[in-house]
């Protein structure tokens, strides 16, 4: 009776596995519509954006520290460089508290980001920072400290946990089903650097469901999830086969940038780096942004507003007294718009007014 009990354990198994590839198949774009979809955009260029008065996720998206006025300010600093994307992380327990508020926030972001003429591409689940995130009053900043409170989604062990699925399922699926067909919203990153903070394979299984789930609902926008850590295998073979424009990420020189991209240009399908720019590694506009420019490659740095975040710090040198570092990290803009460094925004603005 035993032997049999999980023989029907292990046939349902494969059944369920079957079935969810029959779904992530039927729904994915050929490389093709890939093409096609690419060739009607714009060159995408923009940042990764939250804003300054927002320390994570939680804090940007909760009614109750939610900032439009901030927001608007601060994409109009965006607007002025000629940026026309920005890549904005969701939080699943901000939908959970409220999820009728946390859409209507959504919506007055889209509206306000329209205004600007930049369009969105939002990001679902991260696996990046703070293991144990928790609705309610955020953190303030550790001073000197970059990113000290920006947490996963849904958390660890959480994404570990299968209990917990079923309503992120819920939550995916009516996220994507309000903004399926929203022009505004540029493309869906479902997972942001899976198997970061040590997880490794674990984020295997949240991973397949997100893309499931995904494909279940089919929108009208691309779905993807990006590179980022080269020695794994198995989820980037997973991420490649499954997404429909190629993501990734990059904080290195440009040789070492052309390099990942003639890599990845084998797949055949478009790509937009959603991640770069980090001064003191030599990532900088001055030397990556022409080659993206030049590749026809999406490029979405990291940071526009020195905020909450610190991210003007680099990720492993705090500076405990909070005093400027000698050069900042990531980041274009100081709170009041001015910019870190002219240059820069000379060269980004340049290169954003080609061939318009």
């Amino acid at each position: 009776m035993k032997r049999i009990l999980i023989t029907g354990l292990f046939l349902c198994a494969i059944l369920v596995a079957n079935a969810q590839e029959n779904v992530l198949e039927k729904n994915k774009w050929s490389k093709e519509k890939a093409s096609e979809w690419y060739a009607k955009q714009k060159w995408i260029t923009g940042a990764n954006f939250v804003p300054s008065t927002a320390i994570n996720q939680l804090e940007m998206w909760q009614s109750s520290t939610f900032d439009p006025e901030t927001i608007d300010r601060e994409l109009g600093y965006a607007e002025g460089i000629g940026f026309n994307t920005m890549r904005v992380y969701l939080h699943s327990l901000a939908y959970k508290a409220n999820p009728k508020d946390f859409k209507k926030n959504m919506e007055t972001y889209l509206e306000i980001a329209d205004k600007h003429g930049i369009k969105t591409m939002f990001v679902f689940f991260d696996d990046v920072w703070g293991k144990e995130p928790k609705i309610g009053k955020q953190p303030e900043p550790v001073t000197g400290t970059h990113n000290s409170g920006w947490v996963q989604d849904p958390g660890d062990p959480a994404s570990k946990n299968e209990e917990n699925f079923a309503a992120l399922e819920i939550y995916v699926k009516d996220i994507l089903n309000t903004f399926a067909n929203d022009d505004r919203v540029l493309l869906w990153d479902l997972y942001n650097e899976p198997g970061n903070t040590d997880k490794l394979t674990s984020s295997m299984p949240l991973l397949k469901a997100i893309f499931t789930w995904a494909r279940e609902v089919n929108p009208s926008q691309p779905l993807s999830a990006g590179l980022w850590r080269w020695d794994f295998q198995e989820l980037n073979e997973f991420q490649a086969a499954n997404s429909d424009i190629l993501t990734y990420h990059h904080y290195d020189d440009e040789k070492k940038h052309q390099h990942v991209i003639n890599l990845l240009k084998t797949h055949g399908r478009p790509m937009i780096c959603t991640e770069y720019m980090a001064r003191t590694n030599n990532s900088r506009f001055s030397n990556v942004l022409p080659v993206l420019k030049k590749e026809n490659i999406g490029a979405i740095n990291w940071g526009l507003v020195n905020g909450k975040s610190n991210t003007i710090y680099a990720w492993n040198t705090p500076i405990e007294d909070g005093a400027e570092p000698v050069e900042w990290f990531h980041d274009i803009f100081r709170k009041d718009g001015t910019p870190y460094r002219q240059d820069e925004v000379d060269l980004i603005k340049k290169l954003n007014d080609e061939g318009k």
